[in-house]
């Protein structure tokens, strides 16, 4: 008796901005560090029922009128959008109850990752704050294709962050323990974090950069799943 043929390797694909997004297949890994998926992360981990993320202001709108007790959050050119509750920053969010509550979410580059990923099997969002978790929802998922989409800057350029977190994801599901206790190191020198440290960016408070770069912080991943009305985040915990 032959033994069973051994499970193809999972295949990883690396893609970037909405194109990427648009032409990903598999299990898809949206991923936004500063600040989208952060700032979803943080709004699960404080009791948020579900997060909507649509691409156009215009949409968000909308569903407000169908969801008239959700807080608008989101951002163009990181910077909050008028007429919505705050902006794109998971340290504005503290100041909010959020337990119970539906966020629409709009953004430059992380939202238009998820709702252009129609191709997917299945899609989640891609941060540093819950990394390990990705990792291990993946690995649980088995999927014969995986693809990570870097959103970059406005969905427009390549950034450290999502690269970084690309990187990390990738040699994680391979089986590598990529070192990262520099992260924070790292980033803080790059392009994309300087709004962070520039006391006139009150948009993009230092705190932003603190809680984006806490790695594996939450033992979650969030889900896109089909609503009543639209597409949806939803949290799933995933075990150590």
């Amino acid at each position: 008796m032959t033994d069973a043929a051994a499970p193809a390797p999972m295949q990883i694909t690396i893609a970037d901005f909405t194109a990427g997004a648009r032409a990903a297949r598999g299990l898809v890994v949206v991923i936004d560090v500063f600040r989208a998926f952060s700032v979803a992360a943080y709004a699960f981990a404080r009791g948020a029922q579900r997060v909507i993320p649509v691409g156009e202001v215009e949409t968000a709108f909308e569903l407000k009128k169908r969801y008239p007790d959700a807080l608008l959050i989101g951002e163009r050119f990181a910077r909050p959008l008028p007429g919505f509750d705050l902006g794109n920053s998971p340290s504005d969010l503290q100041k909010f109850e959020v337990r119970g509550r539906t966020l629409i979410h709009t953004t430059h580059a992380g939202t238009q990752g998820l709702t252009g990923a129609t191709q997917a099997d299945e899609v989640i969002t891609g941060a540093l704050v819950n990394a390990a978790a990705i990792v291990r929802y993946v690995q649980s998922r088995r999927p014969s294709q995986v693809t990570l989409v870097r959103m970059g800057q406005e969905a427009r350029e390549r950034n450290a962050e999502d690269d970084l977190c690309a990187d990390i994801l990738s040699r994680r599901l391979r089986g590598e323990a990529p070192d990262v206790s520099r992260v924070r190191d790292v980033l803080r020198s790059a392009p994309s974090a300087a709004k962070f440290f520039d006391p006139a960016s009150d948009w993009a408070p230092e705190r932003d950069f603190e809680l984006c770069t806490q790695v594996d912080a939450f033992d979650f991943v969030l889900r896109l799943e089909q609503g009543d009305a639209a597409r949806e985040l939803h949290r799933f915990d995933v075990a150590s």
